[in-house]
């Protein structure tokens, strides 16, 4: 059996700690690599290539979900399991949307973990049994016509910027420096907030940014 090769993602140098210790213990497991920040994280992903990434949810410099779904974009290979202290309804939607293949909760950590890697390994999704039912019952609403609801949510801290600054009248040059990125990973971030909204110009992103409140009518 091959041993399962795992980044740790955390900004807690403790908590990772002991986590590497519980995980290395663990036969067929292997700590291969730790990241501080979101941004480290997708760097040690390229770099080192794991096959599961546990990613905590709140990262400094790049959020946990904004990482897990640039890791998947440009790392396929490389499954993402993200840790979180919130309830775990919270942020289910957002980080299967993102990409991830499920979540535990920290305080599960210790008893929940090591079956989330192998379910992640194996391309598999570890949720728990509420948020099943939730999904199921998300699905189900979707399934009866109930409405689409608002996609606004889906989008990551960073999609959100670019969104309001596109709207503003900003190009692509100024809110790649605006944001420190390049022009080329803002027009990644429009396809991909327009996709989410199912919108198809530039007109219509303003509209929806004035819609949403987030421009006032005189900007």
């Amino acid at each position: 059996m091959s041993t399962i090769k795992i980044l740790l993602a955390d900004d807690h140098a403790v908590l990772r700690a002991g986590l590497r210790a519980l995980i290395n213990a663990e036969p067929g497991m292997e700590v291969v690599g730790e990241a501080g920040t979101g941004r480290e994280a997708l760097e040690r992903t390229k770099a080192l290539r794991p096959n599961v990434v546990v990613m905590d949810i709140s990262m400094p410099v790049m959020d946990g979900l904004e990482a897990t779904q640039l890791i998947r974009e440009e790392n396929p290979d490389s499954q993402v399991i993200i840790l979180t202290v919130h309830a775990e309804e919270e942020y289910l939607f957002r980080t299967l949307q993102s990409g991830g293949c499920g979540y535990v909760l920290k305080s599960a950590a210790d008893t929940d973990l090591m079956e989330a890697i192998r379910k992640a390994y194996r391309g598999e999704v570890f949720l728990y049994p509420s948020a099943v039912k939730r999904l199921l019952g998300e699905y189900l609403k979707g399934a009866r016509g109930e409405g689409k609801g608002d996609q606004y949510d889906t989008l990551t801290a960073r999609e959100k910027e670019v969104l309001k600054l596109t709207a503003e009248g900003f190009t692509n040059q100024e809110v790649a420096e605006k944001l420190v990125i390049s022009p080329k990973t803002v027009d990644t971030y429009r396809q991909r907030i327009m996709e989410k909204l199912n919108l198809h110009h530039r007109s219509e992103l303003v509209r929806y940014a004035l819609r949403k409140g987030l421009l006032s009518p005189t900007e």
